[in-house]
């Protein structure tokens, strides 16, 4: 079995112990579509030291504008993902037609290749599946991560991942989803140490988090970028 395909809602157990891809009320009062502001990349000597060790990626700044949309069910995590991965690119659709597309039920959506099949269909074909195997993301398998979504965001292409588990944003909080969930890459600070995420299920919507936390929680999952 392709070990990348992954289902993405959880089972009402599941639910019940970690949230997961749940709408609840706090939650739901994002379900109205707000539009964020993209922030310029900013390159060059704004990162200092940090970029100018050797190999390292001079990039510094770049939030992509999304329109962001909240989930209005368990096992929409995958369309509502997919879809602002689109709206950042002037796709306007609903999430009841991304999720016919993506082949979602109410056991969810596979997996990453379907995020990258569908996104290739509606942008233009630049998207790509990388896969993260084992529980743990390697030393390369973050720095890879690193690379694709710089460059997909610098192309104006946010980056779907599908991760599981439960990781804790610079803030502090815990977003736990034991069953699997996906969630929408859309900018990143300090040449790719801090992810900006747009979490479908997520009360606040958006928020930022280490690179090495997102590798994890994409861990024997993958990312369409």
């Amino acid at each position: 079995m392709n070990p990348i395909v992954k289902k993405s809602s959880l089972s009402v157990a599941s639910l019940l112990v970690a949230g997961g891809c749940v709408v609840g009320p706090a939650a739901a009062a994002h379900a109205a579509p707000t539009l964020t502001d993209p922030v310029t990349s900013v390159r060059g000597d704004k990162l200092a030291d940090k970029a100018d060790k050797p190999g390292r990626d001079k990039r510094a700044e770049r939030v992509l504008g999304i329109e962001y949309e909240a989930q209005p069910n368990f096992y929409y995590c995958g369309p509502a993902a997919t879809r602002m991965a689109l709206s950042a690119q002037g796709k306007a659709l609903s999430q009841d037609e991304v999720a016919k597309m993506l082949g979602t039920t109410e056991a969810g959506t596979d997996s990453a290749l379907d995020t990258t099949r569908v996104l290739n269909k509606l942008t233009g074909g630049k998207y790509k599946t990388t896969e993260i195997r084992g529980p743990v993301a390697k030393p390369a398998e973050v720095e890879r991560l690193r690379e694709n979504v710089l460059d997909a965001l610098d192309e104006g292409r946010p980056v779907v991942a599908n991760i599981k588990g439960t990781a804790v944003d610079t803030d502090g909080a815990p977003h736990s989803y034991e069953g699997g969930h996906y969630l929408t890459l859309v900018g990143y600070r300090d040449g790719g140490d801090l992810i900006r995420i747009a979490d479908p299920a997520a009360p606040q919507g958006e928020y930022w988090m280490t690179l090495e936390k997102v590798a994890n929680w994409i861990a024997e999952r993958g990312y369409s970028s």
